[in-house]
Order: structure tokens, then sequence, then C-alpha cells
């Protein structure tokens, strides 16, 4: 598909359309009335694909650092917005998700240009970037619901164990073990069954663009590796921050 435009490519699109209006006619059948957010997300999805497509058309023929870097903090900002969203109940959880993600994100993405496995140009960073962040953005999200859902449902637990002398961290040390494990499972558990239920997107895309099999597998290797630690490295932050949102400085519980 080398050097082809949208307009060519709009008869294969428009074909594919016709599984999102089967969707509809499933969804219309069984009353479940979701024909009308499949149409805001099928025409939501093309409009946002399009201007991101040019958009990136132009930054890889410039490899500008400095646009590389905005493209990288306006994904970031929009990742930890949407996580902060889906977060809500954890106090100033749009600080903590922008926190745990920009930690998670840039340490893993600083690693991989580190060791050399990418070189910091528009045309690798930007689509390993949006990989990653949006992955650290799952996570927090997850992390961050668990940690809100343990410290409130085990709120009399935690505070016996503050009353008999336990800091907050002493606390709520089981209850952040099982957020850190919720958030990170979803790719682990990806990661044991890749290849033997799904074909991954990087390794589906490479394939489908023409590469051999085992360069694609190679890149899906090292994008299920890059995921797991930037899963931890987020998960860890996301954990560690939330919790402490629901004490005082002085080791008291508040707002559970």
């Amino acid at each position: 598909m080398t050097g082809t435009t949208l307009l060519s490519e709009l008869p294969r699109i428009l074909a594919a359309l016709f599984l999102v209006v089967l969707a509809a006619g499933v969804s219309r059948w069984q009353q479940l009335d979701l024909e009308k957010q499949m149409l805001v997300a099928v025409v939501r999805a093309f409009i946002q694909l399009t201007l991101i497509g040019y958009a990136l058309n132009i930054i890889f023929a410039a490899d500008n650092p400095a646009a590389i870097l905005l493209i990288l903090a306006v994904m970031t900002s929009i990742a930890s917005y949407t996580s902060g969203k889906r977060g809500q109940g954890t106090p100033h959880a749009t600080r903590v998700a922008a926190l745990a993600i920009t930690f998670g994100a840039a340490l893993t993405l600083g690693l991989l240009v580190g060791l050399r496995v990418f070189t910091f140009t528009a045309q690798q960073i930007i689509p390993i970037a949006g990989m990653v962040i949006g992955n650290s953005m799952n996570v927090c999200s997850l992390v961050m619901r668990r940690m809100k859902d343990e410290i409130k449902g085990r709120q009399l637990e935690i505070e016996t164990a503050l009353a008999l002398g336990a800091t907050r961290q002493q606390a709520v040390r089981p209850h952040l073990k099982t957020a850190l494990q919720s958030g990170m499972m979803p790719i682990v558990d990806s990661t044991k069954t890749v290849g033997l239920i799904q074909l991954p997107g990087a390794m589906t895309g490479m394939i489908l663009a023409g590469a051999s099999p085992l360069e694609a597998v190679q890149l899906q290797m090292i994008v299920m590796y890059m995921l797991i630690g930037a899963a931890a490295l987020t998960g860890l932050a996301a954990a560690w921050l939330s919790y402490r949102q629901f004490f005082t400085a002085s080791h008291q519980l508040v707002d559970a």
C-alpha cells in the first residue's frame, strides 16, 4: 500500500464499513440502542485518523525533534485527561494520571532510544509512543479505580491498622499490591497468548504492508516487551500516587 492515498483506498474502506452496518443491524434487532453511538464512533474515527494521517505526513517529512516532542506532549495530555476521567473518585485523579503516565512513558521511551532499540526520528518514535502512552493510560485507569475501590471497601480494616500504629503505606500495602496486579494483568495475559489466539496489531500491520513474518515477529516481540515495562512503571507510579491522595500528611484516612 506504499504511496497510496486516502481516496484510492476509499472503496476498501467503504467495503469494510459494511461490517459496521451489520453491527448496527444486530444492535437494532436486539434493541441495544447502540446505533447512534456506533455512527458517532465511526465518523469520529474517520475524521481523527484522516487528520492524524495528513499531520504525520508533514511531521515525518520535517522530522523535527521539537515537533516530535510537541506531539508526545499532546498525546500524553489527552491520555492523562482521559485516564483522570476514568479514575473519578480518586482525589486529583487527572494530576495523578498525568504524573504516572508521563513517568512510565518517558522512562520507557528513553530506555528504548538509549539502548538503540529505536532511533529518535518521527517515523519511529511517534507510532511507538502511541502504543506506549495508550497502554500506560489503560494501566493507570485500572490501577486508580482498583485503588479507590480497595480503600473504600476496606476502610475499617485500614483505619484499624492506622489505630494500631501502622503508617499509611503499611496499612494499604496489601491493597496497593492488588491494585497494581489489576493494572498489569491484562498486558501480561495478552503477552502469554500472543501468536496463539491472535496476531497483534503491529505484527498484522507489517505483514499486510508486505514485510516477512519473521520481521513482523521481531518487531512484535519488542512491542510486547516494552508494553510490559511501561505497564510496570506506570502502574507502580499510579498506585503509589493514588493511595497517597486518600491520606493526610499525618497518616489519617480521608475522603474514603
